[in-house]
């Protein structure tokens, strides 16, 4: 690029950013007006702000110079300024004629609204291809195959559809395609949701997060890997992200465990499972957590309300397993990290934390508030009492004016917009991916594939699901992994008598399981990054830390309990689920015996028995077992015990 082509952008880029500052303050206080009157409804709401998610877009790239980096800036501001004049006049006139559309027009929909609502799925298109290549070519392939259905063979073969059936569907005959539920659900209840997490980033409350990790950390001697642990369940209980939580926490735990002696691979493993964790921990889980909800038309809290218990036991294992590499590597904490002081800022920051995570599950919980609601009173009282805080710090320090005022705001709208708009163009791709299977009939047909390939067994189900959704993982993101995965396998499942709550769990079980399968690991991606180590080593070290989430995936169907209903049976069969789990965590990274082959037939013993607790029918029978199998871990501990006073005697003589 020519040196005018490389600085042009630098005289553009302030108007660019007062530009997206200007449209994602219209953005952010429309939807809160939202959130207050529900004005208009869901459909009507993403009607108006699809075409705005689309401008912040172009002009987020523009300002961060991503749009077209090969092109030069006049290329690509003109390119800009095209997609934004395509995305306002296709959504003026969606919305100008959208009751003609919905009625009038209804299935007969001419030439004008087919055009204009094309555009709007074409932009989403080329989101998608810059942002999300793999889905990209996932939805080009099933238009593709609805069109030309009658080349391909066998079962799947269809007559086609025409491209007007196609453009319709797509946009807009609203129950289908980019103005459907699931771009509805990113601006309304995930949307909320998001907001609650931008007021915390904006007056750095993760950061402080992060801070109270790292004090646990320089506490015990191997408090520091765990710091990773703890410090992404507290990051993910607001977050539902793992590539958050990797990039917030890792980029200090990492370096820090790899200071103290871990393996670079194995601080990124340990990093990245318990990042993975942001999308089971509650009560803000992952995209999937709230898509589950709408799948299962319950409220977000009966979500919630189950997937605590999964979420502990996920960590306890994750924790365990983390504790057991820090034993063999001899991992220390002291002095492994640099202190800043805990100040009156970072105290009041995890007050907020605590008040919204508290917050949330009473007013959903115990008052029985709509999920949006509860997350709309918790964003009003935890912001309006940090933004007092901060005005209170700058009258103080006698830097109090009303300049002062306006970073955190900005970040707030940054943060907020950012995030609630890829999500928005995201779920609409998602849009146009599950109505291209609905239209053509492809989840009912794999669904008859499923139940003929296996029968009414449900064991073998459960295998053949398994291989579809971890198939669907390795090219997936987690939220298109759960949607193909629960479309295809819980109508048959549910048709054969298993509880609706264990299939979508168990599909949601599999898309977080499905974000460690090369080559679309983003967490892992970011934590081998920030180790500087490899990739496929890292994958592998994560694999075996979150064992868990097998025994979370079997358990589901040998144990509903765990998510049929919460109460005294859900403990108890989470009781069986971890003790096998410890017991396969014990029977993959403990030492038993100093001789090879002793030790080698305690873990294969020990592994065996505890496949026995998790598979069992019979509650009893898999309690029995779970005895020995916590003996083992308690042998283990005692034997360390020794080993480690025996090392220190010899030290001091």
């Amino acid at each position: 690029m020519s040196d005018n082509a490389a600085s042009a952008p630098l005289q553009l880029r302030p108007a660019v950013t007062y530009l997206f500052y200007a449209i994602a303050t219209f953005f952010t206080v429309y939807l809160i007006n939202y959130y207050v009157s529900g004005e208009g409804g869901p459909t009507v709401l993403v009607v108006i702000l699809l075409p705005v998610t689309v401008a912040l877009f172009v002009l987020d790239e523009l300002r961060n110079g991503e749009f077209y980096p090969s092109l030069g800036w006049q290329a690509n501001h003109a390119i800009g300024a095209l997609y934004i004049v395509l995305a306002a006049v296709s959504g003026f006139y969606v919305w100008w004629e959208f009751v003609d559309i919905r009625t009038v027009r209804a299935g007969f929909w001419n030439t004008s609204d087919l055009v204009m609502g094309s555009v709007m799925v074409l932009l989403v298109m080329e989101y998608t291809r810059k942002r999300h290549f793999a889905l990209f070519v996932l939805n080009v392939v099933l238009i593709l195959y609805a069109v030309y259905g009658w080349i391909v063979p066998g079962m799947f073969n269809h007559p086609g559809l025409t491209w007007e059936r196609i453009a319709s569907a797509m946009s807009v005959e609203t129950t289908t395609g980019v103005y459907s539920r699931l771009p509805q659900l990113a601006l309304t209840l995930i949307g909320s949701f998001l907001l609650v997490l931008a007021v915390l980033r904006a007056f750095g409350a993760v950061d402080s997060i992060l801070l109270t990790a790292k004090r646990v950390a320089a506490k015990s001697s191997h408090a520091l890997p765990q710091s990773a642990v703890f410090g992404s369940m507290a990051v993910g209980t607001v977050s539902g992200s793992g590539a958050a939580n990797a990039a917030t926490i890792g980029s200090v735990t990492i370096p820090a465990m790899i200071g103290a002696g871990m393996p670079r691979a194995s601080a990124a493993a340990i990093e990245t499972a318990s990042s993975l964790g942001g999308q089971l921990m509650p009560p803000v889980m992952g995209i999937s957590a709230f898509l589950m909800a709408d799948f299962l038309g319950r409220s977000y809290f009966d979500v919630v309300a189950r997937g605590y218990v999964p979420a502990i036991i996920y960590y306890a294992c994750v924790s365990l397993s983390v504790y057991l590499l820090a034993v063999r590597y001899q991992v220390g904490g002291k002095g492994a990290l640099k202190l800043e002081s805990f100040n009156a800022t970072h105290a009041v920051n995890m007050l907020a934390f605590a008040a919204v995570v508290g917050g949330l599950m009473v007013l959903m919980g115990a008052m029985n508030l709509a999920a949006m609601i509860a997350a709309l009173y918790i964003f009003v009282a935890v912001g309006s009492f940090l933004f007092l805080f901060f005005i209170v710090q700058l009258v103080r320090a006698g830097e109090f004016s009303l300049k002062a005022l306006v970073p955190p705001i900005g970040r707030l709208i940054d943060n907020f917009t950012s995030m609630t708009v890829d999500l928005t163009l995201l779920l609409a791709t998602l849009s146009i991916m599950t109505g291209a299977l609905v239209i053509t009939g492809v989840p009912t047909k794999i669904g008859a594939l499923l139940i003929e390939a296996a029968g009414v067994n449900l064991a073998a189900m459960v295998i053949v699901a398994f291989v579809f959704g971890a198939l669907l993982g390795t090219g997936l993101p987690p939220a298109p992994t759960y949607i193909l995965t629960a479309l295809v396998i819980a109508p048959p499942m549910i048709k054969v008598g298993v509880d609706p709550w264990a299939v979508h769990f168990f599909a949601f079980f599999l898309a977080v399981w499905g974000e460690l399968t090369p080559p679309t690991s983003v967490v892992a991606a970011v934590t081998a990054k920030i180790a500087d180590a490899s990739f496929m080593g890292t994958l592998w070290r994560a694999l075996q830390l979150c064992v868990c989430l097998f025994t979370l995936m079997a358990g589901v169907f040998v144990r509903p309990e765990l998510v049929v209903q919460p109460g005294v049976e859900q403990f108890l069969a989470a009781g069986l689920i971890l003790s096998a789990s410890i017991g396969f965590i014990f029977a993959m990274q403990a030492d038993f015996s100093d001789n090879r082959n002793a030790d080698l037939a305690l873990r294969i013993g020990l592994a065996a028995v505890s496949a026995v607790v998790l598979f069992h029918p019979s509650e009893a029978v898999a309690a029995m077992l779970s005895v020995p199998v916590l003996a083992m871990a308690g042998y283990w501990l005692m034997r360390r015990k020794r080993i480690a006073e025996t090392r220190a005697l010899e030290a001091a003589s």
